[in-house]
């Protein structure tokens, strides 16, 4: 912020104490950190508040856009309705995935169900033989 360096921080100190001298430097540098530190604390209050409404300005104005937005697919709607049976109600739910096997049982799946002996091989139309 301020290009301050330790040349210039050593001059003021010396003019401070032969200015004020030893008995009254320590309350003077107290007192200059105490108004310091409140001018700190002040300016950063100011910021977040500032910040604060920027951000809140910039939610209003996203909730505005929103209501716009609606109005807008409302006003379409109302012109041009959607045919009977293309509508958000009519449209096909997806299928249900199959419940997942119990989490809690460590066992291993059923085997696939064999063939019966009693069936015939079909014949192949390559007349290939069977693998």
């Amino acid at each position: 912020m301020f290009d301050i360096g330790f040349t210039e921080l050593l001059l003021i100190g010396l003019v401070a104490l032969v200015v004020l001298g030893p008995e009254r430097l320590p309350g003077a540098v107290r007192t200059a950190g105490l108004w310091i530190g409140r001018a700190k604390r002040s300016f950063a209050n100011i910021k977040a508040e500032v910040e604060r409404e920027i951000g809140a300005d910039e939610i209003r104005r996203q909730l505005h856009n929103e209501r716009i937005l609606d109005l807008e697919r409302e006003m379409k709607q109302s012109i041009m309705p959607t045919p009977p049976g293309t509508g958000s109600n009519t449209s096909p739910q997806p299928a249900t995935p199959p419940p997942p096997p119990d989490a809690g049982t460590l066992e291993a799946p059923a085997p696939a169900e064999a063939k019966p002996a009693d069936t015939a091989p079909v014949p192949r139309p390559d007349k290939s033989p069977e693998p």
